[in-house]
C-alpha cells in the first residue's frame, strides 16, 4: 500500500469569496477543490512554542502575479491543510495538520512566485490582536485580593 501527501489550499478574499485549491490530482476537480500546482513549507510551531511563518510557491505566471500581489494587498487569509491519503483511493484521508495564516507578501523570481503567510497569533513573539475586555466576556471582577478556591 503507498502512501502520499497532499495538500488543501482555501484563500479568503476580502470580499469573502473562497478559492479552492489542491495539489495532488492533476487535471481533476476533487470535492470543489480545482487542481493547482503549488508547494507549502511551513511548520505549526517551534520548541518555544511560537508561530512560523510559511511559504506557498506557485509558478510564475500573468494569472498567478496578478492575485498574489492583490491577495498580499488585501491580506488574504489562507488555510492549508495538509494530508495524508492512498493514491490510489481517494476516500482514505488522514489529515496531519492545518495552517491559517495571513497573506503578508508576494515575490516572484524567473520561475516561482513566494506567497508568504504569516500566523495569525504568535503566542510568544508578537501580540494577541487587541481586544476590549467587557463583563460580558470575563465575567465580575474581584473587589477584593482576599479570594479563596474551594
Amino acid at each position: 500500500m503507498d502512501f502520499a501527501i497532499g495538500q488543501y489550499l482555501e484563500l479568503r478574499n476580502t470580499s469573502n469569496a473562497i478559492y479552492l485549491w489542491q495539489n495532488f490530482w492533476i487535471k481533476e476537480n476533487y470535492r470543489g477543490y480545482s487542481f493547482v500546482p503549488f508547494g507549502f513549507s511551513g511548520l505549526t510551531a517551534n520548541r518555544q512554542g511560537d508561530n512560523i511563518d510559511a511559504t506557498l510557491i506557485f509558478p510564475n505566471t500573468e494569472l498567478s502575479r496578478q492575485w498574489s500581489l492583490l491577495a498580499a494587498r488585501e491580506r488574504w487569509l489562507a488555510t492549508v491543510t495538509v494530508v495524508l491519503f492512498d493514491p490510489e483511493d481517494k476516500t482514505k484521508q488522514t489529515p496531519l495538520h492545518s495552517y491559517v495564516g495571513q497573506v503578508s507578501s508576494s515575490g516572484w523570481s524567473d520561475t516561482i512566485i513566494n506567497v508568504q503567510l504569516n500566523s495569525l497569533i504568535d503566542a510568544v513573539g508578537a501580540d494577541v490582536p487587541a481586544r476590549r475586555l467587557s463583563q460580558r466576556l470575563v465575567g465580575n471582577l474581584p473587589t477584593t485580593s482576599n479570594i479563596q478556591l474551594f
